[in-house]
């Protein structure tokens, strides 16, 4: 598997910086996961936008799928789309509002969401907690801690796995998600301090010891915000895991 990193500014973009979007690649097959703000952009700067093969979106926060509006324009309205032997509507994965928060996202008039609920662009399914396949990807979802309905995936390929987060708060399902990962990909969105709010996001501490806790070969540090300081983010969590921590950078590639 290989993983792109469209953008990892966490809550909001940052400068120069896409919030949350994802690429996983196996096999020929390609799986957006995320497309947060700013996103559409870099996918198009590393790729064809038509050869997505599937989308899911963990939670349905702007920074998280807010290009999503901007990716129905390219898939509706391109005037000579590539690739006429794919299919043409785009299977996009979701919490169980999926449908209905993106059409009220693009369309937010009633009147004009009267004419569109997006079913011309994708076919929608609900995520829930337990396991599915997409494409050569074998998924597993888990419901995790955030104020709102929000998933963390494990997404496993020819024997590796990658497992991501999503945005939460520290929460018992983590270590089953991480566990023995190849690659987890965890958001950490601020320095671990006794005053921050619960179910909400995850520390640089917090993301080190869950990887280490969990056996993950190697810990890749994403979402964070833009007034948070990224070196002591990265301290934090080196000092709990054991193994290979870094930051991701928007535009990296790494073989899970």
């Amino acid at each position: 598997m290989r993983l792109t990193i469209l953008g990892c500014s966490g809550s909001i973009p940052g400068p120069n910086e896409a919030a949350s979007g994802y690429l996983v690649e196996a096999d020929g097959f390609v799986l957006g996961l995320e497309l947060g703000n700013g996103t559409l952009a870099q996918l198009q700067a590393k790729r064809d936008p038509f050869e997505l093969d599937a989308l899911v979106l963990s939670h349905l926060h702007p920074d998280h799928c807010a290009d999503v509006s901007a990716l129905t324009v390219l898939r509706r309205y391109h005037p000579s789309p590539p690739y006429p032997e794919r299919p043409r509507l785009l299977p996009l994965y979701g919490p169980a509002d999926v449908a209905i928060r993106l059409a009220n996202a693009y369309a937010p008039n009633e009147a004009e969401r009267a004419e569109t609920d997006l079913s011309d662009v994708y076919t929608f399914h609900t995520l829930n907690d337990g396991n599915f396949v997409i494409g050569p990807f074998e998924v597993a979802a888990f419901h995790v801690d955030h104020p709102t309905e929000a998933f963390g995936l494990r997404i496993s390929c020819g024997g590796r796995t990658l497992a991501y987060t999503g945005d939460t708060g520290p929460c018992e399902v983590l270590d089953e998600l991480a566990a023995g990962a190849d690659v987890l990909l965890a958001e950490a969105s601020w320095t671990d301090a006794p005053e921050r709010p619960i179910g909400v996001h995850l520390s640089g501490k917090k993301a080190g010891a869950l990887a280490d806790r969990a056996g993950a070969r190697r810990l890749l540090l994403t979402h964070i915000a833009p007034w948070t300081d990224r070196t002591e983010i990265l301290a934090e969590a080196r000092a709990e895991f054991s193994g290979t921590a870094d930051l991701v950078e928007q535009g990296a590639v790494y073989d899970v």
